[in-house]
């Protein structure tokens, strides 16, 4: 039996970096994320270090979800947290309000979910946002709701997404719709106009998979 090849020195930064971030976070970074933190040139690099890391077994990665990495330290933090997810602050469903990420901090609270809304084994990597507006009362999600949503950086047509609105650094909850080279973002309120927005102007950080309903 051969011995396994060394890593090189980007990929015990990129391991690193994502076992101190789940150490802080209890969730994995994204892509990005690694990419922008360590300086990465783009996220295709980050990418193909972490097959490398996946072919090796030091890390396994769930198709191209953004947070789909899981290493055991990541395993541990949300078999600890089976029944919670990580709460990152409010997101607006009438107009866009900063990125949910960078209202994150070392330490991120976290909220129960019971488990006839979305059942444990499957809220890896799910966060919490509050809802705030009316934009997606069609839709029964009103002000005050907590969203559930799915780290992931694709969606298909008519999903529910958060989505980020790069030139305005701002997040907004609507339906997604690509049309041609823009993306309608369609709200739930058949009093609202949708925002049309150019398609590489806006990065999908979330898919809606379940809500919590304000009492």
């Amino acid at each position: 039996m051969q011995p396994q090849p060394s890593l090189s020195n980007r990929q015990r930064e990129i391991l690193g970096y994502i076992e101190q971030f789940v150490d802080q976070h209890n969730y994995p970074p994204a892509i990005r994320q690694i990419q922008e933190d360590l300086g990465i040139s783009s996220t295709s690099v980050v990418v193909y270090n972490l097959n490398i890391l996946e072919q090796r077994g030091m890390l396994r990665r769930e198709g191209k979800v953004s947070r789909g990495i899981s290493i055991s330290k990541i395993e541990a933090a949300f078999e600890a947290n089976a029944n919670q997810v990580p709460f990152l602050g409010t997101i607006t469903a009438g107009s866009p309000l900063p990125d949910p990420e960078d209202l994150s901090s070392g330490t991120t609270e976290f909220i129960d979910v019971p488990p006839e809304v979305v059942p444990g084994n499957k809220l890896a990597n799910v966060y919490a946002l509050k809802v705030r507006g009316y934009s997606m009362v069609d839709a029964l999600i009103a002000d005050g709701d907590i969203v559930l949503l799915r780290y992931q950086e694709t969606a298909q047509q008519g999903d529910m997404v958060a989505v980020r609105i790069i030139s305005d650094n701002s997040v907004t909850l609507k339906r997604f719709y690509k049309e041609g080279d823009k993306v309608r973002l369609q709200p739930a309120n058949v009093t609202m106009d949708p925002i049309y927005v150019a398609a590489n102007n806006v990065r999908i950080q979330g898919r809606v998979v379940g809500v919590m309903r304000s009492m």
